[in-house]
């Protein structure tokens, strides 16, 4: 994506003369001049036309561990857990980028990356700033969104680098539209009429300290706070031939706060390079629900209201040591980190005289907390020219307790992990990566207690029983460039996943977040780059990315063998665009279709998905009075909310209770963005 086109003039600032990319030690190295012709405001945006490359952003892994970002800031990993060396890059302008360098990641001494790892090498800078604002418009059921954008400032004062930014994702969706409600012959009973919308606003206040001290020492500090609102309407008109109609009205509000402080501190020390790294996150996640339904005959209104208080707080403490030996790189690495989550959740139901009167629902509230220490040794080195190994290995030591109203239990688990890859490069244009894993995943604390859904209607019993799920997983990759044609990757990938997470038995009729034995998961994704200068195209590029995945487990309640729960089945997504030589004008568009597996509770199950393609036009200036403006129109092929599910009047082996068929438009979407520096 980002190798420039043959250009008409050298001169012209729209479509750069191809690069020659450099060579060097198996790395592919851009500068900026690679990206001239589409005009990157900041690092991120030459990352994004890199040929071929994927972003991986930060994981939510268990603690800082193995990387699961392959995204390094000069050659490091940002130890952070809101967003990463990604999000660093939105705060560095493209003249403060010196080169990216694109490199397999068996050729680092940073444990968890696999295939392609990019790096970006920043330079020293004067201060200076960008913007970004992005108001949204649509033309159903939603408000105006004005304000979604972002605004930073970096630079340079002595040994002292700093970069500050507020970055809001805010968002405003909806959908409308009509619902049938059918007995088990398939006789409609009762007709639905919703409308929903959301208000949602995060806005990041971030910043990041680098002292490059005295000696050979490196300092960095990153610190985040985000206040978040959220709020959630949905009116709905229920008609039913024969009975009585209804109206209900759902409101939710998610309100709160999340902050993190973190930092590391680098020195040489004897033969190596020591790094100490500490940080501390805190969530606090207040939830309520209300919903009231009123009917046509005058009766009682009934409703009900979940409140749900959580708090949780993470802290970590790494140490690295790395140094070379024997010919290869070397690095011990200890981390103990400590997780908690104090939750209460309150219910109520509406009396007659319409006020909520709380109800006991002790195994809402708990607690739910976890100790965990580990240590890896990752070694890497050349076997040949063109062959390059690392071998992670480790295991890690947790305890595990949780406690609610229905009971507590504290466990202890030793477990294996670690990662073996191999990156084979026989020539200049192709590169191939190996890579098996053992994993150990990060489970979601809010599952060990019981919780209620008045949205859709569903409850979680709780499960207090709940462990780690745990993963063999191996991957081949292969990236060929094409030379003016672009750049192809082929990723092939399978794993074995031990103790997944799906929804099991509770009790006699409960049903919560549990762990089934075993499954499988497999595909297949292609991504490429092709540049059409060769038949003519001047200035035109295509980007690809098609994914076929299968999986399989034993449902939990049944035996019978099916896919794991809303699991990705293929995803086709098409990317044109077309920076029009000898102007500052591109346009282009997006084509996606993305296709999941069914949900399965134990009564019910369906399919939840919004498509089935999504089509977005959009055209771009890059110099109106020194700022970029582009223009987009989405959902040009009327892409809508479906819900198709069976519901039981039980668990799923006894007899159907009504199958819902839910479609909602979600109606054109309209956006511009106006972006700058200063």
């Amino acid at each position: 994506m980002a190798q420039p086109l043959a250009a008409q003039l050298p001169s012209d600032p729209a479509v750069a003369m191809p690069p020659v990319v450099s060579q060097a030690g198996g790395r592919q190295v851009f500068t900026p001049a690679d990206f001239a012709r589409f005009a990157p405001r900041n690092a991120l945006d030459m990352l994004r036309q890199v040929p071929g490359f994927t972003i991986r952003e930060a994981k939510e892994e268990r603690g800082l561990g193995q990387a699961s970002e392959n995204v390094l800031l000069n050659g490091q990993r940002v130890p952070s857990k809101s967003g990463g060396a990604v999000a660093e890059l939105q705060k560095i302008p493209a003249t403060g980028v010196e080169r990216i360098e694109i490199v397999d990641a068996a050729t680092l001494d940073i444990a968890g990356l696999s295939g392609q790892v990019a790096n970006i090498v920043a330079k020293s800078r004067k201060g200076g700033g960008q913007f970004n604002w992005w108001p949204e418009f649509r033309a159903r059921f939603t408000d105006p969104l004005f304000t979604r954008g972002d605004i930073s400032y970096s630079g340079q004062a002595g040994r002292l680098e700093y970069a500050i930014g507020v970055n809001n994702p805010g968002n405003r969706s909806g959908a409308g539209g009509g619902t049938r409600i059918l007995d088990p012959q398939g006789v409609p009973f009762e007709f639905r009429h919703d409308i929903w919308h959301t208000h949602s606003d995060e806005p990041k206040f971030s910043a990041r300290l680098t002292l490059d001290g005295t000696g050979s020492s490196l300092a960095n500090l990153n610190l985040a706070v985000t206040p978040r609102w959220y709020d959630y309407w949905e009116t709905g008109e229920r008609v039913r031939p024969g009975g009585v109609d209804q109206h209900r009205d759902v409101h939710q509000e998610r309100d709160g706060y999340t902050y993190e402080i973190g930092g590391d501190y680098a020195f040489d020390l004897g033969p190596g390079r020591l790094k100490l790294i500490g940080l501390r996150k805190f969530e606090h996640e207040p939830l309520v629900t209300t919903a009231i339904t009123r009917f046509a005959d005058s009766s009682p209104a009934t409703g009900d209201r979940v409140s749900r208080d959580g708090r949780y707080g993470e802290w970590i403490g790494r140490a690295e040591y790395g140094w070379r030996m024997a010919g290869g790189d070397w690095q011990v690495s200890a981390e103990g980190a400590f997780n908690r989550l104090d939750s209460v959740t309150r219910i109520f139901l509406l009396d007659a005289d319409e006020d909520f009167v709380e109800i006991p629902f002790p195994a809402g509230t708990g607690r739910v907390q976890e100790d965990r220490y580990e240590m890896l040794v990752t070694h890497g080195r050349p076997l040949s020219r063109a062959l390059t190994l690392q071998a992670v290995l480790g295991a890690e030591y947790s305890k595990l307790g949780s406690a609610s109203g229905i009971g507590s239990l504290t466990r202890n688990f030793i477990r294996p992990k670690g990662s073996l890859s191999l990156a084979w490069q026989p020539n200049e244009d192709l590169d191939v990566s190996l890579r098996i894993r053992r994993r150990v995943w990060q489970l979601d604390f809010y599952d060990f207690l019981a919780s209620a859904n008045l949205i859709e209607g569903q409850v979680n019993a709780g499960n207090i029983d709940l462990v780690p799920p745990q993963s063999w997983e191996l991957e081949v990759e292969a990236t060929r460039k094409l030379g003016r044609w672009g750049t192809t990757k082929l990723r092939l990938y399978g794993n074995r996943i031990d103790d997944i997470v799906d929804i099991v038995p509770i009790g006699v009729d409960g049903e919560s977040p549990g762990n089934v034995h075993k499954a499988v998961q497999h595909g297949v994704e292609w991504k490429s780059t092709f540049l059409f200068d060769t038949i003519g195209w001047k200035g035109a590029k295509l980007d690809t990315l098609v994914q076929f995945q299968r999986s399989r487990l034993d449902d939990p309640l049944t035996g019978a063998r099916r896919r794991i729960n809303k699991d990705l089945v293929r995803m086709i997504d098409l990317t044109l665009r077309h920076d029009v030589p000898n102007s500052s004008w591109a346009w282009g568009g997006n084509l996606n279709h993305g296709h999941y597996s069914l949900t399965y509770r134990l009564t019910e199950f369906g399919l939840l998905e919004e498509g089935p393609v999504w089509l977005n036009l959009f055209i771009e200036h890059k110099n109106v009075f020194g700022f970029t403006v582009r223009a987009r129109a989405a959902n040009l092929l009327n892409a809508r909310s479906r819900w198709d599910r069976i519901v039981y009047t039980g668990r799923r082996t006894g007899p159907v209770d009504y199958i819902e068929d839910r479609n909602r438009m979600i109606g054109p979407i309209f956006d511009f963005s106006v972006r700058g520096n200063f």
